[in-house]
């Protein structure tokens, strides 16, 4: 299977080609460059594989939860993509990628969090089970207080930076039940385009029009008055 794969949602721009199990990844904490960058390295990487894109079986794509302005850049350009060379879309969860990269080594039920300015996170909770990511509860924006986690029993481990948000005050709260914590964990297009890959031999790819961002949230912004709120309330 060969297999391109987009992951923009964070700060971090990342792109991967999938070749028969075989993963080349571009990737770079490049705020504000996503849209100058994702393309071009998806180009290089084919050159370098020596793969025209007509060879591609599929396109993948992190679907968010995440900054908006990328979610909608990667949706974009894997759905360009995908609809120019009629080729199914796996869309994968930005937080499923992230909990997927977490430590090897570590406990095997992951909170994946991510920093979603407003005072809030982006949140998913997942378990490890033969090699494959089950999630334990679904997506969720919250305050850091208002994070619960689903499974109050056994270790866990947190990655994202949501754990590094509001000074670190998801981090604090769960300090019982996490054996260890990596707040600067990035989601990547190399672990996106293994579970796509798995996606899609599992025939869970779809027709490229059909998918849609998840924001988890509609608005972008505070108003003023929310603003103020906020302060007040640290």
């Amino acid at each position: 299977m060969k297999l391109l794969a987009f992951e923009t949602a964070t700060e971090a721009c990342s792109v991967a080609l999938y070749l028969d199990g075989e993963v080349r990844e571009r990737f770079g904490v490049v705020p504000r460059r996503h849209a100058e960058l994702a393309l071009p390295w998806a180009q290089e990487l084919l050159a370098e594989a020596g793969i025209a894109r007509a060879q591609l079986d599929a396109i993948a794509v992190g679907r968010g939860p995440g900054a908006f302005t990328g979610v909608r850049l990667a949706i974009a350009l894997a759905q360009g993509i995908a609809l120019a060379l009629e080729r199914p879309l796996v869309p994968v969860s930005t937080l499923q990628v992230l909990a997927a990269g977490a430590a090897a080594d570590g406990p095997d039920r992951i909170l994946a969090a991510i920093d979603a300015r407003m005072g809030e996170v982006y949140v998913g909770a997942y378990e490890r089970e033969g090699g494959r990511l089950r999630a334990l509860d679904r997506e969720q924006v919250l305050a850091p207080e208002a994070v619960r986690l689903p499974v109050a029993s056994g270790a866990w481990q947190g990655v994202g930076t949501g754990f590094a948000a509001a000074d670190g005050l998801l981090a604090q709260r769960l300090a019982g039940e996490m054996v260890a914590v990596d707040p600067a964990a990035l989601p990547r297009a190399a672990v996106l385009a293994r579970l796509a890959a798995s996606a899609c031999e599992a025939g869970e790819a779809v027709p490229a029009e059909r998918v849609e961002p998840a924001y988890l949230r509609d608005n972008v912004a505070l108003t003023l008055a929310e603003q103020q709120a906020l302060r007040a309330s640290r």
